[in-house]
């Protein structure tokens, strides 16, 4: 009897350690996911980070460049000593999901579109050797932003807008964004495109090769 009570004192303790464990907060690189709006100043303050701080933390997106579903990165400080809790911060939207048979959601919105493409990804910056004589901008001679794709004109003509899904890269908004055709390139054939994304060289390189699906939207 002695020998069982022993047991289970130590297994209760065990216990008791492990919820203590669990109930600490993590101090964490704490991601942010931006909503509509948001700038480094509202976030520093919702999160009473240091402005300076938070910005450093995030040397590839400039304070102009700050778009829905980006994720910010919050310094370890603040009145919580640096100590958020991940569900105060990944408030998501809603991913996306297939409302009908032509009716897809992202991000709370609903797209109607007339065709689905299975792609394969790969990914482009700014940067100057990246680009020929014309410097960055697409083939209209606009300048590169967020939402700009270069496509193969003969499987989606330019000018086509579409819901891009199904990709993984802290440079993109999460789930989902709306790209226009609007670039091309020679290595651009097939069920292939190639996604600006605003930031260095070495951030866009980790894209990779990616197979993505876009929603052709009207």
């Amino acid at each position: 009897m002695i020998k069982w009570k022993k047991l289970f004192k130590a297994a209760f303790i065990a216990a008791g350690i492990g919820l203590v464990v669990n109930t600490v907060p993590v101090h964490a690189e704490a991601v942010y996911t931006a909503k509509e709006g948001d700038t480094y100043f509202k976030i520093a303050r919702q999160y009473d980070v240091n402005l300076q701080a938070l910005m450093k933390e995030n040397p590839d997106i400039e304070a102009n460049n700050i778009y829905v579903g980006r994720q910010i990165k919050l310094p370890g400080s603040g009145v919580n000593g640096g100590l958020v809790k991940a569900a105060t911060l990944n408030q998501d939207p809603n991913a996306v999901a297939q409302k009908s048979a032509n009716e897809v959601t992202a991000w709370g919105k609903t797209f109607t579109y007339s065709k689905e493409i299975n792609v394969k990804a790969s990914a482009y910056s700014a940067v100057a050797d990246e680009h020929g004589k014309w410097g960055a901008v697409d083939y209209f001679g606009n300048s590169l932003k967020l939402g700009t794709i270069a496509v193969d004109p003969d499987v989606i003509p330019l000018g086509t807008k579409v819901l891009v899904t199904g990709y993984s890269h802290s440079g993109l908004p999460d789930h989902a964004f709306v790209a226009t055709a609007s670039d091309k390139g020679g290595a651009i054939k097939g069920n292939r495109i190639d996604i600006f994304i605003p930031g260095s060289k070495s951030l866009v390189s980790k894209f990779g090769y990616q197979n993505v699906k876009l929603y052709v939207i009207e």
